[in-house]
């Protein structure tokens, strides 16, 4: 029975997250019915990071079985096709080996947040954007981030529903920039790690907001990190800013530990 990888894109806003819903409408459901409609089969999509409603992806990894050895570009366009309207896309289909799996064998996930730091509203990118409209230094976001680089129990970071084993997380990269020319009223955080724990990156930026804003110093951040204490976290920054921007896999087969997914 072949396996499949995907690589997906989406947008998160009229989803209820990644995961299946009863009655409400999810990523997975779509891609899942769509490849019912195609195949005549009912695979079980398993996804590298489910992603909260919101939330979306320009490279989320998926694999999936079917019986039939499909050639790849026609399990690509052909759950497209049964995708339409929805703004969800297979961007690439490939076969790979039996023990793939896109969740356990994955080694690092990447995510970006968008910050709109500006007086006035987004009109085209209002579900893609966090809206800030007062003044934000990224300078200080960036060097406030730096005293969360690492291996550290982040529960100060955690959802209080957050169903990972252990808070230890090891953070590898953090990084807040002023957007590209042309988009110079963005600031953009990439972030990257092996696994997140459930609402840990929207804790972060919303954080780093604050550190932006004057109100906490990056002193500050290094202290609520050290705290453990949930309370002293800065607000959560809503979804609509977070994309699901990538994830890595190591060269050979699946890696040795599985990890919780990630969650934003």
């Amino acid at each position: 029975m072949p396996r499949y990888k995907l690589v997906i894109e989406y947008d998160g806003a009229p989803f209820r997250g990644w995961q299946r819903q009863v009655e409400d409408p999810s990523v997975q459901g779509a891609i899942e019915d769509a490849a019912v409609r195609f195949s005549g089969e009912s695979p079980r999509l398993t996804c590298a990071g489910r992603t909260d409603a919101g939330v979306h992806a320009t490279h989320q990894v998926a694999h999936l079985d079917l019986a039939k050895a499909w050639r790849t570009d026609t399990v690509r366009d052909a759950i497209n096709a049964h995708l339409r309207p929805l703004p969800v896309a297979i961007l690439s289909a490939e076969i790979v080996e039996p023990g793939f799996d896109a969740r356990h064998s994955a080694i690092r996930r990447h995510y970006r947040y968008r910050i709109l730091n500006r007086r006035s509203p987004a009109a085209l990118t209002r579900a893609h954007v966090w809206h800030v409209p007062w003044a934000l230094d990224a300078g200080l976001m960036h060097a406030a981030a730096r005293g969360l680089l690492g291996q550290h129990d982040f529960t100060a970071f955690r959802a209080a529903e957050c169903q990972a084993n252990s808070p230890v997380r090891t953070l590898e990269q953090l990084d807040v920039v002023k957007a590209p020319m042309g988009l110079m009223d963005e600031i953009v955080i990439a972030t990257s790690a092996r696994s997140f724990l459930h609402h840990q990156v929207r804790s972060m930026v919303g954080t780093l907001m604050l550190a932006g804003c004057r109100r906490i110093s990056a002193a500050d951040v290094a202290e609520i990190l050290a705290s453990r204490d949930r309370a002293r976290c800065g607000p959560m920054a809503p979804a609509c800013g977070l994309t699901f921007a990538g994830v890595d896999y190591a060269p050979l087969g699946p890696s040795a530990d599985a990890v919780d997914d990630p969650a934003k």
